[in-house]
């Protein structure tokens, strides 16, 4: 049972969609050999029960409060639940392996410096030139150190996707008045990318299709509220932008 609910707590917080979840745990908790298998997971939290008619039934209940996307979490997971069920693996090296799983696998340069690839990436994507890729790594570079910062002060995920975005409409804006050549929309929209909710949107798609209709939705609320933190960001750094520049803003 714990084995189980450790491998679903790490997927459902590395990103993972809620079907993949419950069919790994469910998985791991036949290997026990009861009668009565069940794990239900939801956006939120998961619950696994084991039952039969030798033994009273055990429930464990996990509650989930912060989520983000690892892929290679997911991936080291999968890699060791199949390991056990398939006997490679016993019950206490699959446990002890699992607890060292889901750590940041890179250091935090490499994050913002594959946040500013990122960003540079779009802009010829969008029609940019040399002087946009060039203006995209600045904004990028912002980003990467809002986020870093937003990070280690515990900001809401929700409030830091808006503090960069504002971020970045500021810095972009900033430099047309330097660069009166650069086209600043290409900027803010080549470096919010990294900001934009597609795996998200992806596995709100990928839950709803297989049923699971309140992860779903719960899903697409997420990746709405993110995308609406996003424009609200720009906004209010485009709007912000016009008080000191003239014709940099809304009015």
């Amino acid at each position: 049972m714990n084995t189980a609910v450790l491998a679903g707590e790490l997927m459902l917080c590395s990103g993972a969609e809620t079907y993949r979840v419950e069919d790994t745990m469910n998985h791991i908790l036949r290997t026990a050999g009861t009668q009565t298998v069940e794990a239900t997971v939801m956006m939120t939290g998961l619950v696994a029960t084991l039952g039969g008619p030798d033994m009273e039934p055990i429930t464990a209940t996990k509650r989930v409060q912060e989520r983000g996307t690892n892929l290679n979490c997911i991936m080291e997971v999968n890699d060791i639940s199949r390991k056990y069920c398939s006997g490679g693996l016993t019950l206490e090296e699959s446990y002890e392996r699992l607890k060292k799983a889901g750590g940041k696998q890179h250091r935090t340069w490499i994050y913002n410096l594959a946040t500013i690839l990122a960003a540079t990436g779009f802009a010829p994507l969008f029609g940019g030139g040399i002087t946009e890729v060039g203006a995209a790594v600045l904004t990028g570079t912002v980003l990467a150190l809002t986020h870093t910062i937003g990070k280690r002060l515990g900001i809401n995920g929700f409030i830091l996707d808006m503090l960069s975005s504002f971020a970045i409409a500021l810095a972009a804006i900033s430099l047309k008045q330097v660069i009166p050549s650069v086209n600043d929309n290409i900027i803010i929209m080549s470096s919010i990318m990294p900001l934009v909710p597609g795996v998200a949107i992806t596995n709100a798609v990928r839950d709803t299709l297989q049923g699971d209709y309140i992860s779903g939705g719960a899903r697409i609320l997420e990746a709405f509220l993110i995308a609406a933190s996003v424009a609200l960001g720009v906004g209010a750094g485009i709007a912000l932008a016009g008080v000191f520049f003239r014709g940099g803003g809304l009015i």
